[in-house]
């Protein structure tokens, strides 16, 4: 009989192995080397998928790697959401690679392009870890495989701007990995344990006899992982990050990874303190609940702003994690539904827009926002796909982004909190002031030469068709959200 339990483990050997492995036998990015990529990618996606499943049918499991103790060894959780997660993270992951086969050949020398589908391998790697570790110390060396892979791929063009925004990324980054150090080193320090479930039984204790070094470790982590989450207003690198990285990675950076700091907050949060902590003593729900307002207003501002298509797409994530945290501060059943889901939804949604706007740079070059008048003619394919996922960020029904804003809007009202109803309201309208214009120019202004003929996209297929899957999940996922909502109903518990 198969031990199914051992399926997340292959998954993560899958994909380091496929790092070092794909590099030292392909000599060159030939038809061989991207069969091998996606063929790795496609295995891991269906031990995802198995897992998924077994979680869904018989409940959530713990491995304890050697079978040592789980305050000696190291233990992963594969619940719910982790399994979930791990399942989108894959499967957006393989749909990127597919993009990223013909697209990185016009961004990146052909002699560094095994070593990025290297990067991308240890990136997707460490974003798993994450999500399944149940260690902080190990949380930590995920994290900073994580930093560094981020990195690579963001430097791998090799150009002036690519170079100073990896810089600033890893400058800014080595201060929120030190910081998470530090919160790490103080939790240790009061109660003797690194297992995320050890911690949390004895947490009221350290928590009567060292209330101040607690709270220091929660504000060094919260700001370390804030950092590399982009949270408002630690967000400064991610705009010159995301938009002058290869448009695969700004879809992994931006879809993906910010999304799995998020994660690893909202683990320390509620799988090593308690309610008790957070919210009755230091009222820390209260401080995340105004720091996401106000970045869902700024994001929105300084996106308005914006000239450069993929940089208004920055500024639109740092927006969007606002509704994250909100309903994380809420810290109810409702609020934390609601931002889990929207962690899935904006995952799709804004790897669709990177996609779609690293099309239209692979056929025209053009990534100023005032020249794309008309290029809903020259490519309708590309320009529907960034109408869909751009409408769902404004919250029109039908698309996924719709439903994150309704069920945000009941937990706030369920909470008594309507004044965040008026800024969910407000940030969409913003949402509304930078995205119609570009859908209004692309469609109803006629092209460079005058001509309004319907042209096809001239773009490969390898390009188009993970574009348009990841546009059909949007919209399935507007339509039937219970699919993903009934899974995350069983996990929040487990959080609070």
């Amino acid at each position: 009989m198969i031990d199914y339990t051992h399926f997340p483990i292959y998954l993560l050997l899958v994909l380091l192995i496929s790092a070092v492995i794909i590099p030292l036998v392909n000599k060159r990015y030939n038809r061989n080397a991207r069969g091998m990529i996606v063929g790795a990618m496609g295995i891991a996606l269906l031990l995802a998928v198995i897992t998924l499943i077994q979680v869904y049918l018989h409940g959530s499991f713990v491995y304890n790697f050697g079978s040592w103790a789980s305050n000696v060894g190291i233990q992963f959780v594969i619940d719910d959401f982790s399994a979930l997660m791990t399942f989108v993270i894959v499967l957006l992951s393989l749909l990127i690679i597919i993009y990223s086969i013909r697209d990185v050949e016009h961004e990146i020398h052909p002699k560094q392009l095994l070593g990025y589908y290297c990067l991308v391998f240890l990136l997707v790697f460490s974003m798993i870890g994450i999500t399944l570790t149940n260690d902080l110390f190990n949380l930590y060396v995920f994290m900073e495989i994580l930093s560094l892979t981020s990195c690579g791929i963001i430097s791998i063009k090799r150009n002036k701007e690519n170079l100073l925004a990896s810089f600033r990324y890893l400058m800014l980054g080595t201060i929120g990995s030190i910081s998470v150090l530090l919160g790490i080193a103080l939790i240790y320090m009061v109660t003797g344990q690194l297992n995320m479930t050890e911690i949390f039984y004895s947490i009221d204790v350290a928590w009567e006899l060292y209330p101040r070094n607690l709270l220091l470790s929660l504000g060094f982590i919260i700001v370390g992982f804030g950092i590399k989450a982009a949270i408002f207003p630690l967000h400064s690198w991610l705009p010159d990050a995301h938009s002058n990285a290869p448009s695969p990675s700004s879809a992994l950076l931006s879809g993906l990874v910010v999304k799995v700091y998020i994660f690893a907050i909202i683990k320390v949060l509620f799988r090593t303190m308690n309610e008790n902590i957070i919210i009755d003593a230091i009222g820390l729900n209260e401080y995340l609940l105004y720091f996401a307002a106000v970045g869902m207003i700024m994001g929105s501002v300084f996106a308005i702003g914006q000239k450069d298509i993929k940089r208004m797409l920055a500024y639109s994530s740092v927006a969007q994690l606002g509704y994250i945290f909100l309903g994380v501060g809420l810290a109810t059943t409702e609020g934390l539904s609601a931002a889990f889901f929207h962690v899935i939804s904006h995952a799709l949604m804004k790897s669709a827009l990177f996609l779609s706007a690293g099309a239209i740079i692979y056929k025209t070059e053009k990534r100023k926002i005032k020249d794309l008048a008309g290029i809903g003619y020259e490519m309708p394919i590309t320009l529907i796909v960034f109408s869909i996922a751009a409408l769902g960020m404004i919250g029109i029904p039908g698309i996924s982004g719709f439903m994150t804003k309704w069920y945000l809007a009941l937990a706030v009202l369920e909470a008594g909190r309507p004044l965040f109803l008026v800024v969910i309201l407000l940030s969409s309208f913003l949402n509304a002031i930078y995205y119609l214009p570009i859908i209004v120019s692309a469609f109803l202004k006629p092209r460079e030469d005058g001509s309004e003929e319907m042209t096809r996209d001239g773009i490969p297929r390898s390009m188009t068709m993970p574009m348009l899957i990841i546009a059909g999940l949007t919209l399935l996922l507007g339509i039937f959200p219970q699919v993903v909502m009934n899974i995350i109903e069983r996990a929040v518990p487990t959080f609070l």
